[in-house]
């Protein structure tokens, strides 16, 4: 039997954001039972080899600040790809209130 890994259990949850939606690193990390590995989640993401699976340019800061993105041009394309699914943002910040999709199984 498989384990999975830490870092599928992030994909796996990455991967349930709908376009024109964001979530935090720190909602990923709670909705898997470990609210303090919000780091982690990043790091995980960071690793993502399949972006066209694993939409990771979804997750944001808890302030709504970009955070880092591993493709292309880093922040400048994952705000690219947010701007595209019609995502706005604003003085290099999104507005939670309005974006945020925390709604995990």
């Amino acid at each position: 039997m498989r384990r999975t890994s830490f870092s599928d259990s992030v994909y796996a949850i990455t991967s349930l954001i709908p376009m024109g939606k964001v979530t935090t690193y720190a909602a990923i990390a709670k909705a898997m039972g470990s609210p303090r590995a919000a780091r982690a989640v990043g790091n995980a993401l960071g690793a993502n080899r399949n972006p066209i699976v694993v939409p990771c340019h979804r997750v944001v800061r808890s302030d709504g600040g970009l955070g880092g993105y591993s493709g292309g041009e880093g922040p400048v394309t994952k705000a690219k790809l947010l701007g595209r699914e019609g995502v706005r943002i604003s003085a290099g910040k999104i507005n939670l209130t309005k974006y945020l999709f925390a709604d995990f199984p």
